[in-house]
């Protein structure tokens, strides 16, 4: 019998969305999954549109208010009936053949907890969006692949540090022994925030360039809004109080020093991400965005020291295989902080 996946949808406020992705999924070839719409407290009449639209074949859970990408992650989890548990953004199209290819990849290794997409920017059809993450020494992640032009450089199945969470397939059991999405995060890098708990516990990655997405990337948040740079910055800070190891934990903060510098430059030479972002907004703006997420940073240490503590026990592996996954899944200060 084919395994059951559960397709989670978290959505606020997406409505003019959702359509295109909820007919990619009516069309896909695999049939054995449900698909559950989490809605975050919408104002903008999705709950009902989806109601409408798509009857039996979508199930909607409505909360009361937004509960950010991992609280309503969560509740999708928790009313799952699948074995393997699938997130899709509502900003999303999905090739008709992309449920089908993730299954065909569960049987490759059994140490596999997570899965990837191949997904390609909704509006350059032949641009890649993201064929797994990277990470830098600070705890920041980024996409691999991103901005490339698809010349087949990513057509093989290879490990990847974890998936992005836009278009990712996780083992149930993975959630069952790790714990669910942590909520203080509430949006952006929970992704990184989860995968990262899954390695330390022993899980891989595992990326399938035939399970093809096209994104329409931060839809819902906006590409280079404050509200996602307050939340990349911040989480950032808690990935690395929550899972470093600690001689590289004491290093983290010279890290962050040369990353700004190369930040500081791309706001002013208007490249990277920085650089985006002060083509709109002032750079006192982005100044000012970094205190306010570090001054939540520092008010949440205590609770995410704690968290630290209690998660300890679930590490299965090394402080050497640690470090080498900056090795061989990492990205450096320049990349991450100029690249167009």
């Amino acid at each position: 019998m084919d395994p059951q996946l559960s397709v989670i949808i978290p959505n606020w406020n997406g409505k003019r969305f959702l359509q295109e992705c909820l007919d990619s999924l009516k069309d896909q070839t695999y049939s054995h999954f449900e698909t559950i719409l989490v809605d975050n407290g919408s104002t903008d009449g999705s709950a009902d549109f989806v109601r409408q639209r798509y009857g039996g074949f979508v199930r909607i859970i409505q909360n009361e208010i937004n509960l950010g990408f991992a609280g309503g992650t969560n509740v999708g989890i928790r009313n799952a009936k699948g074995d393997y548990i699938v997130l899709l953004n509502n900003d999303t199209w999905a090739d008709p053949l992309w449920l089908q290819e993730l299954v065909k990849a569960i049987d490759v290794d059994s140490e596999v907890g997570m899965w990837g997409s191949k997904i390609y920017s909704y509006y350059q059809r032949d641009q890649i969006e993201a064929v797994g993450e990277l990470i830098y020494w600070d705890g920041l992640c980024r996409a691999k692949g991103q901005f490339e032009q698809d010349q087949g450089q990513y057509d093989q199945m290879e490990e990847i540090f974890f998936p992005p969470g836009c278009g990712a397939m996780y083992r149930k059991k993975v959630f069952d022994e790790i714990g669910l999405f942590d909520e203080d995060f509430f949006a952006y890098a929970d992704d990184a925030e989860i995968g990262i708990r899954a390695r330390l516990a022993g899980w891989k990655g595992l990326f399938v360039p035939k399970a093809i997405l096209y994104h329409k990337n931060s839809g819902t948040g906006g590409q280079h809004s404050p509200f996602k740079a307050f939340y990349v910055e911040r989480n950032r800070f808690w990935i690395t109080i929550k899972y470093f190891p600690f001689p590289l934990l004491l290093f983290t903060p010279l890290f962050t020093i040369l990353r700004f510098l190369f930040q500081a430059y791309g706001a002013l030479s208007h490249r990277g991400a920085a650089g985006k972002f002060t083509q709109i907004y002032s750079p006192w703006h982005l100044i000012g965005i970094l205190f306010k997420a570090y001054g939540s940073g520092l008010r949440g240490l205590h609770k995410m020291w704690e968290k630290r503590r209690r998660l300890s026990g679930l590490r299965k592996v090394s402080f050497g295989e640690i470090f080498g996954w900056f090795i061989r899944f990492g990205i450096s200060a320049k990349e991450i902080s100029l690249r167009n």
